[in-house]
């Protein structure tokens, strides 16, 4: 499996995040890796081909090279993820409990779908976890936001979750006409101290 990795400059340990892309740019299994925001319907396809306990493996595959490498803390591994990323990093959250320490879900679609759907598993979410939604999302319904909260509250669960009322969907990539800059700027100091307060 290929996939990115960024470091810092300078010497030392630090955490170890997975970032899990939304559809339309993949690091996968698929043949195609990239697909252009104009076809919707591709990525949507590429991404109904996938398989939960396959991408766990990968995301699994992800964390073992993070901790076996000398600059990364093994005990200090996050997660994030946008819409279908988001999805799989509320997954993750449940399914690598024992290696992430924290997770923020980016705007993710379909958490309460799926056999089993990954909002089913948050009683095994032992991490912090913060969420960004859009209040004027069409592809996440207001519904889906709701069964999250709940779930996360019934289950005692330490999260946090934000809702930009102007945001829509994918409001945080500046490279989309939904992009949201306001919304954006805040969601990302907001993820930068939440992994600076629970990744030490």
């Amino acid at each position: 499996m290929e996939a990115f990795e960024a470091r810092p400059k300078s010497d030392g340990s630090y955490p170890g995040i997975v970032v899990l892309m939304e559809a339309f740019g993949l690091n996968h299994r698929e043949s195609e890796r990239i697909v252009p925001y104009s076809d919707l319907q591709k990525a949507i396809g590429i991404m109904n081909r996938l398989q939960d306990p396959k991408i766990m493996d990968d995301v699994g595959a992800a964390i073992a090279h993070l901790k076996s490498q000398s600059n990364v803390k093994a005990g200090s591994i996050g997660v994030t993820g946008f819409c279908m990323g988001g999805r799989f990093t509320y997954l993750s959250a449940a399914h690598h409990s024992k290696d992430v320490k924290a997770a923020v879900v980016f705007y993710g679609g379909a958490i309460p779908m799926g056999d089993p759907s990954p909002l089913s598993r948050t009683g095994e979410i032992s991490c912090p976890i913060h969420l960004f939604f859009g209040g004027k999302d069409p592809m996440i319904p207001v519904d889906h936001v709701n069964q999250i909260k709940t779930e996360l509250t019934n289950k005692k669960k330490n999260f946090e979750m934000k809702v930009y009322p102007e945001a829509t969907h994918g409001f945080f990539c500046d490279e989309r006409p939904s992009y949201h800059a306001e919304s954006a700027k805040d969601a990302w100091e907001k993820t930068k101290s939440f992994f600076a307060q629970h990744l030490k």
